[in-house]
């Protein structure tokens, strides 16, 4: 990863990354994602890429305003769960994201507030990893920026949306883990 300095002055959110499955096959390093997580979030919020459009409020409450944000990889029948209940989808998907658009100040005093959860299957990103992005390391470092990046406010509904956020990904995944072939139609996710 790389050692380029971000500025997160403003900004303290604390990613927690979780694997919730339970038989950890393929094995993946969640603090290794979880940090990716937290440097993009960080990096795309200090040194916004070109079309951030941030839902509001996210960006005014995720700068300056303590809070997690949570990445969690799953087993096949939870993500296809996911998928049906939260996007009318059928089987599994590579991730999703869900950003809490409603914020609220926390009622009690050391409260974390929840910006947005980022929901990953690590069996499918070993499955399409050979024709997406070559190997599973970049698959899953490409999820963890898609996700990322729609808890900010990135879509690809639209064919100039999906330049954009491609565009991010590549960037961003340059600057924290290498430069990754970004395939066009990008993560299936349809979050």
């Amino acid at each position: 990863m790389n050692d380029a300095a971000v500025n997160d002055a403003a900004v303290n959110v604390t990613v927690v990354a979780t694997d919730e499955r339970d038989v950890a096959d393929p094995v993946i390093d969640v603090d290794r994602w979880g940090r990716l997580a937290q440097i993009v979030l960080h990096d795309a919020l200090s040194d916004p890429p070109a079309g951030l459009t941030v839902a509001p409020p996210l960006a005014t409450e995720i700068v300056g305003s303590p809070g997690e944000l949570n990445l969690l990889f799953v087993d096949l029948a939870e993500i296809s769960e996911l998928n049906r209940v939260h996007m009318g989808g059928d089987g599994p998907t590579d991730v999703l994201s869900f950003p809490i658009d409603d914020l609220h100040e926390p009622t009690d005093p050391g409260d974390i507030r929840l910006f947005g959860d980022i929901v990953i299957s690590p069996e499918v990103a070993l499955a399409q990893a050979a024709q997406h992005t070559g190997d599973a390391d970049d698959e899953v470092a490409l999820l963890v920026v898609h996700g990322v990046l729609h808890v900010l406010g990135f879509d690809h509904a639209e064919p100039d949306d999906t330049v954009l956020m491609h565009a991010a990904e590549r960037r961003l995944l340059t600057r924290w883990h290498r430069a990754v072939s970004v395939p066009e139609h990008g993560p299936r996710g349809a979050s």
